[in-house]
């Protein structure tokens, strides 16, 4: 063992020399070479340290800066809530916003949802009426004729005939009332009508009929109101026109301009009779002339028997032309000017009218443009498919 390495002795020193095992500084401690000294360097020398503990502070500032703002205050100061309670507002607001928009959508689905109910309910049931009205008191029985007289319409005799049945039917119906609105139509449908006015007449005697003209009453709806016991007219009212038409167009001499050929194929001699695209045949023409006379005098026959002695003797009273109501009165072609009020009112004796008019449900009326849109889509693919075939 060399003699650095041996351990300090635990003998005591010679007077005079420093003792080795005392740290350097203390009585009696030996000095410490200059190049075995450890030499702290200054704070300033380590700018790590300052950093890191600038971080610490940061940190704990900005934790006691949220704790203050969730309180509402920081620094003695009150603020506006902070970014979170920003944010909080922002997701209480929308959801609140989404709350309202989804009970409108329900509200609104419910209400159509009910008025869906409503319509399948109205179509299924006819609160309307369907000619079984009974009124609890003595009253003024009422059935309006509006409209084109014609099957499939509110003014075809089916529907006319079952409203007059129902009102005659009614013991505390003092009298019927016809109201009619027309300017005619089919002379079969008004002669269906005619006939049915007269039988329930004889089936009722005691309760009196009579027609209330409104704006127009000609052609066949005149047709209808001959068969009553008595006509009231506005003097304005249109009345009259006792007459048979057959009309249509023909389109031969353009068609002869145009180069167009005419190619029709029948199996009878007179099958295409009336074509609009075909010459006239004296013949054909003859024999429609010789129907719409005989139809014509039907209607008049109707007339006469209806009106009887009250018709004054006039050549142009049967020509087809048409008169104001108050003039109609002077022909003998109405009774007097009057509306359905004055009727019920002053002759009938009963101011209460019911009307007894059928008329169509929704469920009707939506089958019967359900039917029509088929039927024009039908016919238009038909079309459209012909013409394709044409084109091949």
């Amino acid at each position: 063992m060399t003699e650095q390495q041996k351990p300090p002795s635990d003998e005591p020193n010679e007077p005079g020399q420093p003792d080795p095992r005392k740290p350097a500084g203390e009585a009696g401690a030996a000095p410490v070479p200059e190049s075995e000294r450890l030499v702290t360097a200054p704070r300033a020398e380590f700018p790590l340290e300052d950093e890191l503990r600038a971080g610490d502070d940061a940190a704990r500032r900005e934790a006691r800066e949220r704790k203050a703002r969730l309180a509402g205050a920081t620094g003695g100061a009150q603020v506006g809530g902070g970014w979170e309670r920003d944010v909080l507002e922002k997701v209480l607001t929308a959801s609140l916003r989404e709350q309202r928009a989804a009970r409108r959508w329900r509200i609104f689905f419910r209400l159509v949802t009910l008025g869906l109910l409503a319509l399948i309910l109205f179509a299924v049931f006819d609160f309307k009426g369907d000619g079984a009205i009974s009124a609890s008191g003595r009253h003024t029985a009422m059935v309006t004729l509006e409209g084109e007289i014609a099957a499939g319409t509110p003014a075809s005799a089916e529907a006319i005939n079952a409203s007059l049945q129902a009102a005659f039917a009614d013991s505390n119906a003092a009298g019927v009332i016809l109201k009619i609105n027309s300017p005619g139509g089919s002379p079969v449908q008004a002669g269906i009508i005619n006939d049915e006015i007269h039988r329930l007449r004889g089936l009722y005697p005691s309760k009196p009929l009579y027609v209330v003209v409104e704006e127009i009453c000609a052609s066949g709806g005149y047709y209808v109101a001959a068969a009553a016991d008595k006509i009231y007219v506005d003097k304005a009212s249109i009345v009259g026109s006792i007459g048979v038409l057959m009309d249509g167009f023909g389109f031969t001499g353009l068609m002869d301009k145009l180069g167009v050929e005419r190619r029709l194929y029948t199996s009878g001699a007179n099958k295409g009779m009336l074509d609009p695209f075909s010459p006239q045949v004296p013949k054909q023409k003859a024999f429609a002339e010789a129907m719409l006379k005989q139809i014509h005098q039907q209607f008049i026959d109707v007339v006469k028997e209806g009106r009887g002695d009250r018709l004054k003797d006039d050549p142009e009273l049967f020509s087809g032309l048409f008169w104001s109501g108050e003039r109609s009165v002077a022909l003998g072609l109405a009774d007097g000017l009057g509306s359905a009020e004055y009727v019920a009112r002053d002759l009938f004796k009963a101011e209460d009218i019911v009307d007894y008019t059928v008329k169509e449900n929704i469920a009707e009326r939506v089958a019967k443009r359900f039917g029509a849109a088929v039927g024009a889509a039908a016919m238009k693919t038909m079309l459209w498919s012909t013409g394709m075939q044409g084109m091949r």
